[in-house]
Order: structure tokens, then sequence, then C-alpha cells
């Protein structure tokens, strides 16, 4: 992640973290709320209107910049007998899991077979491995960054491709709320690159909805499953009849 989209990126966490919304941003910088949108999707901000923000939030611009780089500190990647460990251990796996996802310690406990004990445990593990700290009444604190990814095809992906991929695409994908899609054709490199960013942007939108998500009961919440791939390819049966001066 660049510094830029760092920076934009701290700015719309420390809104959400006092509440506030784009219309609310929109509003004190006398804006539409259309044009305030634009203006953190293109990363095209005056350091007039960062400062006007903070005073919205009530914080120094020194305080923004601290959450800054508090994020460029936090992990994006473990090392790979770092998730081995975690593979080799299903709880502790799930704990991470778990707390990648926001849930809470006592919801951990709760929906799964780990005791109190275990779960300290396992977060006391977690901690050394500096993905996370626990906080006093068991509130659990994420220490990875936004763009923390398991490393490509490390223990975790490598798990997912043995024995996860297929359990999860065992299904017709018909009810309410499910969706598969399948699309192939050919694109330009221009469009390939819009493409690119499109899905990268439903990525951290995930992660953005992951949060807002948890601050709801576990009661109203529900694991979901996203699978999302590009890559330049065709089917076989395109390839084996292709002619030679093509």
């Amino acid at each position: 992640m660049d510094n830029t989209k760092a920076a934009i990126d701290t700015l719309k966490r420390a809104l959400k973290l006092n509440g506030l919304t784009y219309a609310d941003a929109a509003r004190h910088l006398n804006l539409s709320e259309a044009s305030v949108k634009k203006m953190f999707s293109t990363q095209n901000i005056t350091l007039k209107r960062i400062n006007a923000l903070c005073e919205m939030m009530h914080l120094d611009f020194i305080d923004l910049v601290r959450l800054f780089d508090e994020s460029r500190e936090r992990i994006s990647h473990l090392q790979p007998e770092q998730e081995q460990e975690l593979v080799r251990n299903s709880k502790l796996l799930i704990v991470a899991l778990c707390a990648r996802n926001h849930w809470h310690f006592d919801e951990i406990v709760e929906q799964f077979d780990i005791s109190k004990k275990e779960c300290y445990q396992m977060i006391s593990r977690l901690e050394g491995l500096r993905l996370l700290e626990l906080h006093p009444g068991n509130r659990i604190r994420l220490l990875v960054a936004e763009n923390f990814r398991w490393l490509p095809n490390g223990p975790i992906e490598r798990t997912f491709k043995k024995k996860l991929m297929n359990e999860f695409l065992q299904s017709e994908f018909d009810q309410s709320g499910e969706l598969r899609l399948y699309l192939h054709g050919p694109l330009t490199p221009g469009a390939r690159e819009t493409l690119f960013r499109r899905l990268t942007a439903l990525s951290h939108e995930f992660g953005e909805l992951l949060k807002e998500s948890a601050t709801r009961p576990i009661s109203e919440r529900n694991n979901v499953g996203l699978l999302l791939g590009m890559r330049e390819w065709e089917p076989y049966f395109f390839s084996t009849h292709r002619r030679e001066s093509a």
C-alpha cells in the first residue's frame, strides 16, 4: 500500500472511529456527499480540507499522523513457519481467524469447544506472533495491517486449496443471498487494470463491512465465504482447437 492511500485510509478510519459519515464530512466542508466520496476515492484531498476534517473530529493533525504511523507499523503477512504453526493447531487457527474477523473473546468461547483457559493460551501465542494484543476486559486489538494477506501459496492457502475449496464450491448457490458467477472473455490491458482495481476495492469493502458487522450481536451474523480470482486464462477446449496461425 503506498503512503498516499494509507494516509487517506487512516483519515477514513478516523471518521468511522468518531461515528462520522461522508454526509457529515460533506456538511462540514460545504460540499455534496458525492463530491466527498469522489475526493476520497480519487485520493485528492487538500491539506486545508484534511485540517478541516480533523477539526470536525476534534483531533490535532499530529493525532492523525500518529494513527498513520501506527497503521504502517502493523504486519502485512506472516512468515511461512508461523502460518505452518496455525495450520498444525486447529484451535489456534480458529482463534486467529475469528480475531481477524473482529469476533470478541466471549463469542469465541461461546461458539467453539474452546475453554476460556485455552482461549487465553491461544491469544497469548498469537500475541507472540504479533497478530493481536489482549487488553483489559478481554478486548482483542488487532495488530495486522488493513492489507494483511496470507502468503501466496503458503501453508494457509495450500490448506484452503487442498481441503476447503472443493467443500466451498459444493453448492448450487441458488439460495437467497448466494451468488455464483462465471465470466470469461477477452479484455484489453486497460480494461483488465480497471477490473483489477475494482476487485481490489471490493476486498477492502468486505473488510469494512466485517468491522461494521462486528458491532452487532453474534446471533445477527453469519459466516460468509467470498472467492475472488482473476488471471489470463482460457478453457482447455479453446486451446486445443485454436489454429496454429492464431
